[in-house]
């Protein structure tokens, strides 16, 4: 007899509530949290069993580097969060950018990316397609105009990032896809910056979305992960072979830490991002910081359209240090409460300098078009008391100042 719990629907449920019970599987124990099921291969009943399951015929686990409960578990919480068919976790967050991207396209494709990524994905679009026969183009996210210009009739997909990393421009979703659509093409959307919580892609018309889960979703600096969330279609004819043959495997450990983490992810990013507006207005009145980049404030570049786009300005902000380098490393060397990382999405506040790290590979004309200079300093605002912060921000600046 099918027990009420097993009944609910649970896209009835709302987020907070899916985060918490959505996806689960329980074995013949019956336990409370999730099960860690760490194994590589599974036992089938008989050979017809074994058989059936690998044409498809037959439901159940074959091989743990393309399936496995623990890691089915995570994908099912993600998609129901996300508002997705189908989900599939990856190694980390850059095995799901590469493979959302590479499982589109063959020799002859072409691609189109916002120029505002992190130097990774960079990477992926600028050097890695291109070995491949893949034509790549590089436009300004902001522009819409350079969107419609850039396609060409091979375009196969595009790429961006909103907010962009480091200086958190917010590109318009929905009006690009609607570009990329026209031309029969689709578009794959980083979402790390806004988290699931603060901005839904899929609804706003992209194809696919892509995380790195080491970040908020994690969000205590444990592990590495990485999710594509797409509708079923989409998942079948691009990413499950490809993620099945060449296997950037979520291991099941790293699956089961996320699935814990998800439960409180609502609790986090809220508190973070209530935190982050209220350093992002004190950092903007300190007179050793030039500019603030926040999304929820008026005075960032795409402030209406953060708005319509986002329920939240977010965890993240940008601030650019009056005296370049020099002062920029005075000030997070002050620092005693903020850390020095390129991590971000933590419960701890980090800081880093992305011209020395996480952009480091651009040239320095690159930079320079993105607002990457040397004074730039990125903040991710952690759970620590907001006033601790701002107090810990305010003299570390004063020091750099003086």
């Amino acid at each position: 007899m099918t027990s009420p719990r097993e009944s609910r629907d649970p896209k009835t449920l709302r987020p907070a509530t899916r985060l918490v019970h959505g996806g689960s599987l329980r074995s013949s124990f019956g336990e409370t949290s999730e099960a860690l099921f760490l194994t590589q291969g599974y036992l089938y009943e008989t050979m017809e069993t074994a058989e059936k399951r690998f044409k498809g015929d037959e439901p159940g686990f074959i091989y743990s580097r393309f399936s496995n409960p623990t890691v089915a578990m995570f994908e099912k919480r993600m998609a129901l969060i996300e508002g997705a068919e189908a989900a599939r976790a990856t190694a980390s967050g850059m095995a799901a950018v590469t493979a959302a991207l590479m499982g589109q396209v063959k020799a002859g494709d072409h691609v189109v990316a916002a120029r505002a990524l992190f130097g990774s994905c960079l990477y992926v679009v600028e050097d890695l397609l291109p070995r491949f026969g893949v034509e790549t183009t590089l436009v300004e996210g902001t522009d819409l105009d350079q969107w419609r210009a850039a396609v060409r009739p091979n375009t196969k997909t595009a790429f961006l990032e909103s907010p962009t990393n480091p200086t958190l421009e917010i590109i318009d979703i929905a009006a690009v896809a609607d570009i990329l659509h026209a031309a029969g093409a689709t578009l794959v959307v980083d979402n790390v910056f806004a988290t699931p919580l603060h901005q839904h892609p899929l609804a706003l018309g992209a194809d696919c979305v892509v995380y790195s889960a080491t970040k908020h979703i994690d969000g205590q600096g444990r592990v590495l992960g990485g999710v594509i969330l797409a509708s079923e279609p989409f998942i079948a004819d691009n990413i499950h072979n490809f993620l099945r043959q060449t296997g950037p495997s979520l291991s099941p450990f790293n699956a089961w830490t996320l699935l814990k983490s998800l439960e409180t992810l609502p609790l986090r990013v809220a508190a973070q991002a209530r935190s982050a507006a209220r350093v992002a207005d004190a950092l903007a009145a300190h007179p050793a910081v030039s500019r603030v980049l926040y999304p929820g404030r008026d005075d960032h570049p795409q402030a209406a359209l953060a708005k319509a786009q986002m329920s939240s300005g977010g965890t993240m902000l940008a601030f650019e240090v009056a005296g370049g380098k020099d002062a920029a490393f005075r000030m997070a060397n002050a620092l005693t409460i903020v850390g020095i990382s390129n991590n971000l999405g933590d419960a701890k506040s980090l800081i880093t300098h992305p011209e020395t790290t996480t952009h480091q590979r651009l040239k320095p004309e690159q930079r320079a078009a993105l607002g990457i200079g040397p004074g730039l300093l990125r903040l991710s605002v952690g759970l620590e008391d907001t006033e601790d912060l701002i107090d810990d921000l305010c003299q570390a600046l004063d020091k750099a100042a003086g």
